[in-house]
């Protein structure tokens, strides 16, 4: 858990003034210039670096000593192709071998060529095995080349040789982040940040993870601090306009964000966030369009999806909303949001009979139960394709559940698994084949080796079904309680927390996690309201009973769910009464599940 922020910062702050006490006493005398350029370097001064290296090849120091620190200032600069002048021939004196090989792995992990930075970094492991850096950048190279389970190990293994090593703290942050949830990461930011407390990129990330678990006044506290160190710094200019949009303050966000200049058009978060504040200041078009580029670059996203649906609606542009989410609004797995967006553009260009399929399938209550999706490619060309990539092999697993062929699926999923060991991917795809199989001990193994990971939700989800399979519903709430303890804002782990608390008998802490629910952006969840009003009903909550009740048929006066709780509070209340006997009989005729 994070410590308290008073005491963690007046410590740093406290080593921050000491150390700019210490700048104001004369400088340390007779530095040597080797110890120069190792500052100049630590510092990121690649270009002052290269200044110190040149006087000292110009006097007469052999070539073979500075290569490996001049390759390092070359990539500080950004220039690769004079980084590989020094670095590509590998003329390293023995001193300096390690440290040449270790920037020259660097080198070609930046230029893409994996296989080459690995022979680097098992070259530089010769000379310097314990190099907490080293490790980190063979952790790097692991993840990027789909060995997460050896990166998480690599990661395990600089962090215990360099305990106040920053690149190592920080690295180890960032994957505990994906695997255990925000919360578990910031105690590393903080000993990292102990030992760098003017690093910005420290604490920009460490400002972004207090802001993900809902610290916003702490989050504050340390984008003040960016500010401090550098006032027009890009990346704290952004995480001020998170907080002022969240705020409701959409004039000084924009501002904000527009100050963050490159950061914002270039980082998908930035343009996501100029989307929104174009939303909600009803340049409905400009949205539209970040939406849509983001869509593009992120077609998985099902958050993009719906916010991009949301500014077509609020922009009147029905047609493109129809024509892009049409087909999409009716899958299984679909949101009965954008469902309900379709519908209503079909009502708002006057096609009621299209507009009746959507809403219908809106008002229908969704399952808790996990759905095979439709893969994009036939089984027929999948099956002539020995999966190489994660879509291949997605493609051929899923096709071969949605046939119904459970063995085939397990042992297609177990070749790819084999083939890239060490891959959540390739994991979590062999245990859903699993699952399906029935076999759900075997799959719940697997799911918490990916989660070793990273635990996504999707993931999470995955991981309650297989505990709900095996019957041990009490281990899969305290799964989703950990989920929403580290993802406060996960509306869906909420809800299905309130439906397993309704479901063994606790109305209050059923509603306690719909309050959260609703809090946290489920206003249009006619199923949450409805939930609501029930659970309020059973506490003697009547006026509260009878606004949540209202609010879900207003949602979805469709719902066959919405309509008898409001009917029922509108009977246990004792007024009404007519018009509680035409919601029953309304509910009567409409279709069981919705």
């Amino acid at each position: 858990m994070i410590c308290k922020l008073d005491h963690f910062w007046t410590r740093v702050f406290a080593g921050t003034a000491l150390l700019a006490i210490g700048a104001c006493s004369p400088p340390t005398p007779d530095l040597t210039p080797a110890a120069r350029v190792h500052q100049a370097l630590a510092a990121g001064d690649g270009l002052g670096a290269e200044i110190i290296l040149r006087d000292q090849l110009a006097s007469g120091t052999p070539q073979k000593d500075l290569a490996a620190y001049l390759g390092e200032a070359q990539l500080q600069q950004g220039k690769s192709s004079e980084a590989r002048e020094w670095l590509g021939k590998g003329q390293f004196s023995a001193d300096t071998r390690g440290h040449g090989f270790h920037m020259l792995g660097r080198l070609e992990m930046l230029e893409g060529d994996l296989p080459g930075a690995g022979r680097a970094f098992d070259r530089a492991l010769e000379s310097i095995p314990e190099e907490p850096g080293l490790w980190v950048d063979i952790g790097r190279l692991r993840y990027r080349g789909g060995e997460q389970m050896q990166a998480v190990q690599a990661s395990n293994h600089a962090a215990a040789l360099g305990p106040q090593n920053t690149q190592a703290l920080l690295f180890h942050a960032q994957l505990l982040r994906d695997a255990e949830g925000m919360a578990a990461a910031l105690p590393y930011f903080e000993a990292a940040l102990e030992k760098n407390p003017d690093n910005l990129a420290l604490l920009g990330d460490y400002a972004a993870t207090l802001g993900e678990i809902g610290y916003a006044k702490d989050m504050l506290v340390i984008i003040r601090r960016m500010t401090q160190l550098d006032g027009s710094n890009s990346r704290a200019l952004y995480l001020q306009a998170v907080l002022a949009a969240r705020a409701g303050q959409f004039d000084l966000a924009r501002n904000l964000l527009n100050r963050s200049g490159d950061f914002a058009r270039d980082k998908p978060a930035a343009i996501m966030l100029s989307a929104i504040i174009d939303m909600e200041q009803g340049n409905f078009a400009s949205a539209s369009l970040a939406f849509d580029l983001l869509e593009r670059k992120q077609p998985d996203n099902g958050r993009i999806e719906l916010l991009l649906a949301r500014s077509l609606w609020l922009g009147g542009n029905h047609r493109e909303l129809v024509y892009r989410f049409a087909d999409k609004a009716l899958a299984m797995d679909a949101p009965p949001y954008l469902a309900s967006l379709v519908g209503r553009s079909y009502e708002a260009m006057d096609m009621r009979d299209h507009a009746a399929q959507f809403l219908d399938f809106a008002s229908r209550p969704r399952s808790s139960k996990l759905v095979s999706l439709d893969p994009m490619t036939p089984l027929n060309v999948a099956e002539l394709r020995r999966p190489r990539t994660g879509d291949e092999a997605v493609a051929l697993v899923r096709g071969l559940m949605i046939a119904g062929q459970k063995g085939a699926a397990i042992n297609a999923a177990e070749a790819f698994r084999k083939r890239v060991p060490g891959s959540a991917d390739a994991l979590g795809l062999a245990a859903d084949a699993y699952l399906f199989g029935g076999k759900a001990k075997r799959a719940l193994d697997l799911y918490l080796q990916a989660a070793k990971i990273r635990q996504s939700w999707p993931l999470t989800r995955r991981m309650v079904a297989a505990q709900t399979a095996l019957g041990d519903i009490n281990g899969a709430v305290v799964m989703l309680e950990n989920r929403l303890e580290s993802d406060p804002a996960n509306i869906q782990a909420a809800i299905l927390l309130a439906q397993a608390a309704w479901s063994s008998g606790d109305a209050f802490g059923a509603k306690v996690y719909l309050d959260h629910a609703i809090a946290n952006g489920a206003y249009r969840d006619p199923h949450a309201f409805a939930m609501r009003a029930q659970a309020a009903l059973q506490l003697g909550e009547l006026a509260n009973a009878r606004r949540d009740a209202r609010m879900a048929y207003d949602l979805q006066p469709m719902s066959k769910e919405a309509t008898l709780v409001l009917a029922q509070v509108l009977e246990q209340t004792g007024e009404n009464e007519g018009d509680s006997l035409d919601l029953v009989k309304k509910a009567a005729r409409l279709p069981t599940g919705t």
